[in-house]
């Protein structure tokens, strides 16, 4: 038998009569097969393709039955093309509660291109509709049967723009989405990656919160703070605007345990039934942290994909409280799943790190105690957000030194891990904070700087709650015995500062001793990784100075980032974000972590409330707590300049 399509023809070569397999066995499935082709598909077929049927032989009914089948399949195809030039969006369900109940959005029929107009003040209304025409469908069991549209239900919000086919593979949630902390960072970080294209196009984004906004009344709030590259503002306006309309707000009320199950029905229509992940940024208060995972956990997780949530410092008071939520959020979530966010270590100077230290062979070798004499590790920040939380009881301890600066020691000092893998460094840096001796009172200073009722933040004098901090830290282990790694975090000192000093040791019988001068310190070889004013890689050299005398100078070898990169660097949290969509954790505190540095902080935490520590005053704009000066000097190193 031969079906021939003018210019095509196919060849079907069936078994001869005393074959025993028998002809229908092509088309049979276990059940009854009913292949429903309309009286006139033969002609249908001519009109729709433009070619010409012709069925030879014995098997005209067979090839009748078959055309039937492609006759069905040519004209859906030609049915989706039509849909799609008219901008038509597959419907879906969508489930609202009624008007008395805030805490939604609905879902409402339109085009892949745009989103509904928010009508806050109508009552919710729900209409059933089906498509007016139907399409036929090829049934599991053979049958061709007509194809009926799902129901939507409309109601009074606004609707996703999302086609069934096309549905977002990512949703993110964020917790506390009116605060200070996601309307000026998480917001224009998300809208910064989706700028970018590092986030899909579909992509749903949604707030949540206990006051009673609405879509559109977020997306007011925050649009204000999204800017585009200054390096690339193509479609800038056109992105932004779309970014916005693809994010939600959900007033979760006092009841999370209702407000997460809002949220998680909410994700689910724009999910569709394809994989879905989901990520969860809680920026709310510690006090609130426990209530807020625990809803989450047991109402808005996906089944159907990975569930990951970012929790923002400290992380916890002390070292029981720490264990205490440690506990907690490993009792409902994995291990992988947790991502606690520091975004000071999202900066470049702790990316660059790793990339310093193991791709130049050129300080591998002198990365020991044998050439290094002391590390600095310094931190001045101003004053702005952050400081009121240091008078909320936390202080620069828990708030920098705990995470930022312990992490940036670890990455600084670990071995070479087997592998760029997050668990191979945090298994790398867990050693090192394993190896740091606890800190001793006589080895640490703490400062508070002098406010007044025209400062920012009022700091009373009856307050112990440190705005300066600075120790010796030792790590015992082969590769850095004996050398003093110093930090120095503070607020509100002379300048902002974040750096990194490595000092190595002096040149064994140095023959130029005569030519450098009365400071011998001054030609000690140091590389400098500086993180702000301008970001930059400095190697201080020791070099005679042109003439015909001599004598020696120490120069910087200096490498600028804004005259060698003409790029905009990203923000932190931008590159935060990214490695958690990534699964990416490696600048990410485990737990393990999280309790190694607590232990090495907790001597200085029980002196201070039992008040044998008390800060020392220093004047706003100044370099400091005098103490500083006389810690540096005991443990034989130079202060750094300011």
């Amino acid at each position: 038998m031969f079906m021939s399509l003018s210019s095509f023809s196919a060849p079907f070569s069936f078994s001869e009569p005393s074959v025993s397999r028998p002809i229908t066995s092509l088309c049979s499935t276990p059940r009854k097969v009913s292949l429903r082709i309309f009286p006139d598909a033969v002609d249908n077929f001519h009109s729709l393709t433009g070619r010409r049927l012709v069925c030879y032989g014995g098997g005209a009914k067979l090839c009748r039955r078959f055309y039937g089948l492609k006759l069905w399949i040519l004209e859906n195809i030609n049915l989706q093309q039509r849909n799609r030039k008219r901008g038509r969006a597959n419907e879906f369900k969508s489930i609202r509660s009624e008007e008395k109940d805030p805490l939604t959005n609905h879902l409402e029929t339109t085009s892949s291109f745009g989103v509904g107009d928010i009508h806050s003040n109508e009552k919710t209304s729900t209409t059933v509709q089906h498509e007016a025409s139907s399409s036929p469908h090829h049934q599991p069991d053979g049958s061709i049967a007509s194809m009926e549209s799902k129901p939507v239900i409309q109601a009074h919000s606004s609707s996703f723009s999302f086609e069934g086919r096309e549905a977002p593979s990512l949703c993110i949630a964020v917790i506390g989405a009116t605060g200070e902390l996601a309307r000026t960072k998480i917001f224009p970080a998300l809208f910064a990656l989706y700028y970018s294209g590092f986030l899909p196009e579909n992509i749903g984004i949604f707030g949540y919160s206990r006051k009673n906004l609405t879509d559109e009344e977020l997306r007011n709030i925050i649009a204000s703070t999204l800017t585009c590259r200054i390096d690339h503002q193509q479609n800038c306006g056109d992105k932004m605007d779309i970014f916005l309309s693809r994010t939600y707000y959900l007033n979760g009320g006092n009841d999370n345990i209702q407000g997460m199950s809002k949220l998680n029905t909410l994700m689910e229509q724009i999910e569709g039934e394809s994989e879905a992940n989901r990520i969860f940024y809680l920026a709310v208060p510690q006090e609130a942290l426990l209530d807020v995972t625990s809803s989450l956990a047991r109402n808005a997780q996906t089944q159907k994909g990975w569930n990951r949530i970012i929790i923002e410092k400290p992380f916890g008071f002390d070292a029981p409280s720490s264990y205490q939520l440690t506990q907690s959020l490993l009792s409902k979530f994995e291990e992988k799943q947790i991502y606690r966010i520091d975004h000071l270590l999202g900066r470049n100077l702790i990316e660059n790190l790793t990339v310093l230290r193991f791709a130049n062979l050129v300080f591998q070798p002198l990365w020991s105690r044998t050439y290094i004499r002391n590390v600095q590790v310094l931190l001045s920040e101003e004053l702005g957000v952050q400081a009121r939380r240091y008078f909320d009881g936390y202080g620069v301890i828990r708030d920098i030194v705990h995470s930022h600066i312990l992490q940036t020691i670890a990455l600084l000092a670990m071995e070479p891990p087997i592998s760029l893998d997050g668990e191979d460094i945090r298994n790398e840096k867990v050693k090192v904070l394993r190896s740091i001796r606890k800190m001793e009172p006589s080895d640490v200073i703490l400062g508070q700087y002098k406010g007044s009722t025209g400062d920012k933040v009022d700091v009373s004098l009856n307050s112990l709650t440190p705005t300066f901090f600075a120790a010796a830290l030792y790590i015992d282990n082969a590769r850095w015995d004996g050398v003093p790694f110093l930090i120095k975090a503070g607020l509100g000192l002379i300048k902002h500062r974040v750096e990194i000093r490595i000092q190595f040791q002096r040149v064994p019988g140095n023959l130029y001793r005569d030519r450098i001068g009365h400071n011998f310190d001054l030609g000690t070889n140091e590389l400098i990784l500086r993180d702000a004013p301008d970001e930059a890689i400095l190697v201080r050299v020791n070099n005679k100075i042109p003439g015909l005398g001599l004598q020696l100078d120490s120069p910087e070898l200096n490498l600028l980032y804004k005259d060698k990169y003409k790029v905009e660097v990203p923000d932190s949290y931008e590159h935060l974000l990214l490695d958690v969509i990534d699964g990416d954790n490696h600048l990410f505190m485990r737990s393990d972590e999280l309790a190694a540095a607590w232990n090495i902080l907790s001597p200085v935490l029980n002196e201070m409330d039992k008040k044998n520590s008390v800060p020392e005053l220093y004047e706003l704009g100044g370099r400091g707590p005098v103490g500083a000066y006389y810690l540096w000097a005991k443990h034989g190193v130079p202060w750094a300049e300011d």
